[in-house]
């Protein structure tokens, strides 16, 4: 091993640390953020996720009338449990759940 082959071992193992302090640090600055957080913004913020996931299968082509209905049928589940815990998000995530049925319906009539 020449002296060139040893410094940039050392100098890539030093780019490995800082890459994987600065990965830690953004993590635990997420952690911080999510905590600061209500809750109830961080569950609306997932149910809109499940919404998506739906429409993302939906517009697939062909259609994952599967793969939709599971993230539906999820979303649906929490919306009804969470129901007013939801607070001033309910409306708008249950006509978001009844827009997303409404299409899957029409989708897998048409399979």
């Amino acid at each position: 091993m020449t002296t060139n082959d040893a410094t940039d071992d050392s100098t890539d193992n030093l780019d490995e640390s800082t890459a994987l302090s600065d990965a830690q640090e953004a993590l635990e600055d997420a952690r911080r953020r999510i905590a600061e957080a209500p809750a109830q913004v961080v569950v609306v913020n997932h149910l809109m996720g499940l919404y998506e996931l739906a429409a993302i299968h939906l517009s697939a082509v062909p259609p994952k009338l599967d793969d939709a209905s599971l993230a539906i049928d999820a979303l649906a589940a929490l919306v009804d449990k969470l129901g007013n815990r939801l607070g001033d998000d309910i409306e708008t995530m249950r006509d978001a759940l009844a827009n997303i049925q409404m299409v899957y319906v029409q989708m897998k009539s048409k399979a």
